[in-house]
């Protein structure tokens, strides 16, 4: 049992249910908890429910609330001060990091130039270099 209390949560917070899927067997192969939502309107309903993920992946295109929109509501609704905060999207435009990292992401991996084991990877090393 002190192994399940040791064990990060991730919201894995995407409108593709194939890479819902993908990335939750993934990262529970690596022993996180998952949880997921299919968007932004789903992700807060599950964090006012009392969900408390360490670490949020969140995608930046999708519909009803971009990913951007998500984070900036993640920031003034609830305390992710100590989170770890990270998008995942195909949007790599310099234009698009800068901004994801400015409204205080921690990190920031473009999917199409990254395998689901990588993207595992990266994701530890941004929430190592958090604490």
């Amino acid at each position: 049992m002190e192994n399940n209390n040791n064990k990060k949560t991730i919201l894995i917070i995407d409108d593709d249910k194939f890479l819902l899927d993908m990335y939750s067997i993934k990262f529970n192969e690596s022993g996180f908890s998952v949880e997921m939502a299919s968007g932004g309107p789903d992700a807060l309903r599950k964090l006012e429910e009392g969900l408390d993920p360490d670490i949020f992946l969140v995608d930046i295109v999708m519909p009803a609330m971009d990913g951007f929109e998500l984070m900036q509501d993640l920031a003034e609704k609830f305390k992710t001060k100590n989170k770890v905060l990270i998008f995942l999207s195909n949007l790599g435009q310099k234009e698009d990091v800068e901004r994801g990292l400015g409204i205080g992401a921690d990190g920031y991996i473009v999917k199409a130039s990254t395998t689901p084991t990588e993207v595992v990877n990266k994701v530890l090393e941004i929430a190592g270099n958090k604490r």
